[in-house]
């Protein structure tokens, strides 16, 4: 069986449901101890997941043989990354693997909101400023904290891997989504800058950009192409959850020792022009 991340801690933020969750399975699978993360006890409930952040723990510590640790907390808090990241260490020892997967194009409504909590007015002049500042900082505040908190230890230990969970969003302009794809285009820039950073260090950070992933708060927050709603035989379809830990597995590995300040797209070939 393939265990390569034997011996190693990882925390998954935004890992309670969608594709964070599989994401911490995968790495289970593979041999890690696994820190799980919601916003709450019960953000798994949001779209129909798991009853609590402790049964996710449970269900993976089950099915892989895994040490897994729930943790919940506001990302956009540093006192409470902080907490998280004292509790994670209290635990494993150490994080040797970050994967930043907390955000989404949610606003201030939240994720119960209308259309999965996307901002009501979705573009780049009529958004409300309640939303752009929910939108800014679920997905590139939160990067930012997260990081500042965990990468110091990795640079002492000349030791650690970095990824980010951007979007296609982030590689273009469009005008429903604008400030998303603002952050999320923020995100990549902010994981070049630390690559940059930490290349004396001996720490790769990179990000993945999904395409379309189907979870249930994807198939909740828009129209669906049903005609995509397949998962072989062609790529002019939605991905899966399981094909972005793929990808997370592979940068974390040995075999991404060399690679680091990049946009990794996984989106079918979507998006063909340079990154």
């Amino acid at each position: 069986m393939d265990k390569r991340f034997s011996n190693k801690s990882a925390w998954v933020t935004g890992s309670s449901r969608g594709i964070g969750r599989v994401v911490a399975a995968h790495l289970a699978s593979l041999g890690a101890r696994v820190a799980i993360h919601g916003t709450s006890p019960t953000s798994t409930r949001a779209f129909g997941e798991a009853d609590s952040l402790q049964a996710v723990a449970d269900e993976i510590a089950q099915e892989h043989g895994a040490d897994v640790l729930p943790v919940h907390g506001d990302l956009t808090d540093e006192a409470l990354v902080d907490g998280m990241v004292d509790q994670i260490r209290a635990r494993f020892g150490q994080i040797d693997i970050l994967v930043n997967c907390a955000g989404g194009d949610i606003g201030a409504q939240g994720t119960m909101g209308e259309n999965a909590g996307k901002p009501i007015h979705n573009d780049a002049v009529h958004v409300a400023l309640a939303d752009i500042h929910a939108v800014l900082d679920r997905n590139l505040l939160t990067c930012i904290l997260v990081c500042r908190a965990v990468a110091p230890e990795m640079m002492a230990r000349k030791a650690g891997r970095i990824i980010n969970i951007g979007s296609i969003a982030g590689l273009g302009g469009r005008t429903n989504g604008a400030i998303y794809a603002a952050a999320k285009a923020g995100m990549h820039t902010y994981a070049r800058c630390l690559a940059h950073q930490l290349r004396p260090y001996n720490v790769p950070v990179n990000v993945i950009a999904p395409g379309g992933i189907v979870t249930p708060r994807f198939l909740a927050s828009r129209p669906i192409a049903n005609e995509q709603m397949i998962s072989e035989g062609t790529l002019e379809r939605y991905g899966t959850s399981q094909e972005i830990a793929d990808a997370v597995a592979f940068l974390a590995s040995d075999a991404a020792s060399y690679i680091s300040g990049q946009v990794l797209r996984v989106d079918g070939g979507g998006q063909l022009w340079p990154a």
